[in-house]
């Protein structure tokens, strides 16, 4: 586009000028307006030509805070000739107009004249300069560092200069803030590229408008200043003429993601670019990206759900090539994105995530087990792995990504012993900087596997110390879950159980929920009975009545678990068999103390049989407990924690209890074996009698 500066009045461009020169600034917004209304300057060349006359006044009296930073302006000393810059009309650059479209394939040089300290030109550098910048770059850790390999880098392309403004923006983000935005404000170097950004946009490959816009964003540039307008509107056009490779609109799209959300039109046209591409010749990392963006923007409410499909299916048979931080990145986009009807690859994500154990960081590690825990996967192999490698790192593991291991092994029944024992270890000399959730997470598997470690004094007298420092710090319903785990093996927290029976922890455990929930309710009363059953010295208040169930079966997650019907059948029928009729024996009885039996037998004082609906001459009552594999651990045969307590308080309420063990039960082949076995088993000294 050419633009024609008016013959007519000559003498009005001079004067502004002059003025602007001499810094004049009533004098210099009076010929400026002057311009405006008679038009004799296209508004684009207009701003231009201001900013090149004022330029050096500008760096030198750091202006460009004024304009990339306003909210940062009440901190920042700003100058007449600031203010009167930061009056210019930037409204016109969100409806740029080109008459011929923009082609820069390749890398074009930024060019100089932006800054005194800063030496750029129009020559193209090699890519072994390139690339060897690169490799300075991704060693340096401070923005200090970058901006002087910047100014001793003479001449740079704009991928370079956009590649160090991401990196700036990488070290200077601090969450949502920056760590010192006034000395980036205040850099020679950091102005300079501003500028030559804000008026090279047309000339920059992709790729360096992408970066250089995505770095603005991170480093929270006002998106009305005229740079980030100018970047955005550029974008734009290319993006009209699909003019953008995959990588280009990842990041395009991550950028926008920042600066409007998911809703904004121009990330729909990007994700509209991207499904129209084919799949099938996207590179590793271009689909590792996709997947990155659609976790960022959390699917859109499912809008996207179409191309997750394609996408699932074609990366099943891309997973052997992909790198470690691939597949992570890909299983951590999966279990944002919610994507439960993929389990073969992430089956197979984490089949290949085994080898790379030993190499995990503690982020790693954290994300592949809770993709594990999402999708309810358990891997033989990983968890092998993970025995060989957790106790050697265990003292030097993050306290969350240990609290995830034990989680995990918790939610898969999981008991590892040397996981466990490590875990022991190192919570009793680190776990003064835990929070109260990881001191909880790391102990509450030792009580549901029912494990008690090789150190398990220290162990708990570190846990009745932490307490007995902390208690007001835990949350209430962390605070219950850690002592309800104690109890299920036998360690009985009664230095605090009058604290949460009173009144006002009770008030706080309600108010943190939306109420109390059975299940809540079912481990306060067994922690009450636990103090009355187990604790006899136990002289505290006790649990309110109404806050007693008399059940502790509950929906969902129990205290106890209910029978397995398969097992229970088998049993059943062998049970008929041994007794003669169906009447000697009660299923799935409700006792008074809460605790649902599988099978309950009468006895009299001779030891015979008594029919299941008599209640007088009982002398001894038979509980059997039908164990399937649902409460042992998955690879041992440990009986779970809630399991056990069960059987413990009913042998102190007076049953015998009988436990049926499916790993021996199904061995049996057939009837006779099996009621031969359930006679041994509840009449021990007694000669059976063929019926």
């Amino acid at each position: 586009m050419t633009f024609v500066y008016s013959l007519e009045k000559p003498w009005l461009w001079e004067r502004f000028k002059m003025f602007a020169a001499t810094s004049n600034v009533a004098e210099a917004a009076m010929a400026l307006n002057l311009l405006r209304v008679f038009h004799f300057l296209s508004s684009d060349l207009l701003t231009y030509n201001v900013l090149q006359i004022v330029k050096r006044q500008l760096c030198s009296c750091k202006s460009l805070n004024k304009i990339l930073y306003p909210q940062y302006n009440k901190t920042l000393s700003v100058g007449p000739l600031k203010a009167w810059y930061h009056q210019i009309p930037h409204k016109g650059y969100h409806n740029l107009v080109r008459d011929q479209p923009c082609d820069t394939l390749g890398t074009e040089c930024l060019h100089g004249d932006a800054g005194e300290n800063l030496n750029l030109d129009n020559k193209q550098n090699g890519s072994s300069n390139e690339q060897e910048f690169l490799k300075h770059l991704n060693n340096y850790k401070t923005a200090k560092h970058i901006f002087k390999l910047l100014n001793s880098s003479g001449a740079f392309t704009d991928t370079m200069a956009a590649a160090a403004l991401l990196k700036i923006s990488q070290i200077e983000r601090d969450g949502s803030s920056l760590k010192s935005p006034a000395d980036l404000l205040e850099n020679e170097a950091f102005k300079a590229l501003c500028f030559q950004f804000e008026h090279e946009s047309l000339r920059l490959s992709s790729a360096a408008l992408v970066t250089a816009l995505y770095a603005y964003v991170q480093l929270y540039v006002d998106p009305q200043s005229t740079l980030m307008v100018r970047l955005v509107s550029e974008c734009q056009m290319r993006l009209n003429n699909r003019q953008m490779s995959i990588k280009d609109l990842c990041l395009l799209g991550k950028a926008l993601l920042d600066l409007e959300g998911p809703g904004y039109r121009m990330f729909k046209q990007v994700m509209d670019e991207i499904q129209r591409m084919k799949i099938v010749n996207w590179t590793s990392e271009e689909i590792v990206m996709v997947y990155n963006l659609l976790e960022a923007s959390m699917g859109e409410g499912g809008n996207y759900q179409q191309l997750l499909n394609k996408m699932n299916t074609h990366t099943v048979h891309l997973v052997s090539k992909l790198s470690r931080k691939a597949k992570n990145d890909i299983l951590k986009a999966m279990v944002v994105l919610k994507q439960t009807q993929a389990l073969p690859l992430v089956i197979n994500l984490c089949k290949h995530s085994v080898r790379h154990v030993p190499q995990f960081s503690d982020q790693e590690l954290i994300v592949v087990l809770n993709a594990l825990m999402y999708f309810g996967h358990s891997d033989r192999f990983f968890v092998d792995t993970l025995e060989q490698n957790v106790p050697k790192k265990a003292f030097v593991l993050k306290p969350e990504a240990i609290s995830k291991v034990m989680q995990y092994c918790s939610q898969r029944r999981i008991l590892s012993l040397p996981i466990f024992d490590a875990v022991a270890e190192s919570f009793v000399y680190n776990s003064d900087n835990f929070t109260t959730e990881e001191i909880a997470l790391q102990i509450m598997p030792f009580g549901k596997l029912n494990y008690l470690p090789p150190n398990a004094g220290q162990l708990f007298r570190k846990i009745e110390n932490l307490l007995r420092g902390r208690f007001s710090q835990f949350q209430p319903r962390t605070l219950l879950n850690l002592l309800h785990s104690c109890i299920l093996i036998g360690r009985f927290p009664v230095n605090f159980v009058a604290k949460i029976f009173s009144p006002y922890f009770l008030q706080q455990l309600e108010a943190e929920g939306t109420g109390f929930d059975k299940f809540v309710l079912a481990q306060l009363t067994q922690l009450f009975m636990t103090m009355k059953l187990e604790c006899r010295t136990y002289e505290g208040p006790s649990l309110p009545s109404k806050y007693r169930v008399k059940s502790f079966i509950t929906p969902g997650r129990s205290v106890e678990s209910l029978v397995d019907d398969h097992l229970y059948n088998k049993v059943k029928n062998a049970l008929i068999d041994l007794l003669g009729a169906r009447n000697y024996f009660a299923s799935r009885l409700l006792t008074p103390y809460g605790y649902t039996l599988d099978v309950e037998i009468k006895l009299d004082e001779e030891g015979y049989v008594l029919p299941a609906s008599q209640r007088e001459e009982v002398f001894r009552r038979v509980a059997l407990c039908i164990d399937d594999q649902r409460r042992y651990s998955a690879n041992t045969q440990n009986l779970l924690g809630k399991e056990t307590i069960k059987q413990r308080q009913l042998r102190l309420l007076g049953y015998d209890v009988v436990q049926i063990p499916f790993y021996e039960f199904d061995k049996l082949q057939n009837s006779k074996e099996m009621v031969e076995y359930l006679h041994k088993k509840i009449f021990p000294y007694s000669y059976r009698l063929a019926w």
